[in-house]
């Protein structure tokens, strides 16, 4: 527990800067209790009005919790969820944020990301956020291209570029721990993209190995690995194409995060990298719902907003 402490510190205080009068629920599973324990015992020594609610792991990232854990997510001023499934793209964190909660999602969080990615400025990461958003944020068409054969073109339309800071002190806001990002849920995507960071289920890629998609007006239509299709294909006999969806491209914006580990929650974030997403986006600005949000990161990037590469944050602004 000692160990888990300072970043424990750092989510409840700096992060989520919990005040004494409020009240603060911390949502955790059988498998991540520790990191639980730790946020639970700081967050107890701010507030009288803290409570632990553990629940089996759900069955997939975006399962929605059980009807007691939601409750507790939606009654509360604070909410951190530690948990081995997502709780970011669920009923539950949205109705929580519209109720007024500050909420701070850590999906598949490990003790090793907890103490790692927490070791960072979160004020500084913030900044970056900005100067990218800024980059970014009235262009029409953003263009990615990769070493490894990325090319491919988002219509953003009135979609809005959301920030990922991990400072979460107005009500009703949210982001992921560790954090840092730039994101946005485009109306419309064409081309091919190659993941050959880190993807679900396969975790940090080996050198060489490269997962190929592709994609025709906003929907996947080609997925070159195995595992991945069949987790798409399964998500598609519940809600069709929407599992199918291209839902999201973001820009990492933590450059403390040096080298990618194999965490997606930690290796989305690194600075230099971008990440594109498939499934829900119903939670990020998005109309799709879907069970599936599967992240895939992109190293070596360049992004064009309307034809003009912009500066992207790496470890080398550290």
């Amino acid at each position: 527990m000692s160990e888990l402490r300072g970043a424990a510190e750092t989510a409840v205080r700096q992060c989520l800067a919990l005040e004494s009068e409020e009240s603060c629920a911390i949502v955790t599973d059988d498998k991540r209790e520790p990191i639980g324990e730790a946020l639970y015992e700081v967050a107890s020594e701010i507030t009288d009005d803290a409570v632990i609610v553990r629940y089996p792991p759900g069955e997939t990232h975006g399962s929605e919790p059980p009807e007691p854990v939601a409750a507790a997510m939606a009654g509360a001023d604070v909410v951190l969820a530690p948990t081995t499934k997502s709780l970011s793209h669920t009923r539950a964190r949205t109705e929580a944020n519209e109720a007024g909660a500050r909420v701070a999602t850590l999906p598949g969080i490990t003790e090793e990301v907890f103490t790692t990615g927490l070791d960072a400025d979160y004020e500084s990461i913030a900044a970056r956020c900005e100067d990218v958003r800024a980059q970014v944020a009235d262009a029409d068409e953003i263009r990615v291209t990769t070493p490894a054969g990325t090319d491919i073109a988002f219509g953003i339309g009135d979609r809005e570029w959301l920030s990922d800071t991990g400072i979460v002190h107005e009500a009703g806001q949210m982001s992921n721990l560790p954090a840092g990002e730039v994101f946005v849920s485009p109306e419309t995507a064409d081309g091919t993209f190659v993941v050959d960071g880190t993807m679900r289920p396969h975790g940090l890629l080996e050198d060489g190995q490269e997962l190929t998609f592709e994609v025709e007006n906003g929907l996947v239509t080609h997925i070159s690995d195995d595992e991945i299709r069949k987790t798409v294909e399964g998500a598609a006999e519940e809600v069709g194409d929407a599992a199918y969806n291209l839902a999201e491209l973001g820009i990492g914006t933590n450059v403390a995060v040096t080298d990618l580990v194999g965490s997606v929650l930690l290796d989305e974030k690194a600075g230099g990298t971008i990440h594109i997403a498939i499934g829900d986006n119903a939670g990020i600005g998005g109309e799709t719902e879907a069970p599936i949000h599967l992240d895939g990161i992109l190293r070596e990037p360049t992004v064009y907003a309307d034809g003009e590469s912009i500066d992207l944050p790496t470890a080398t602004d550290a």
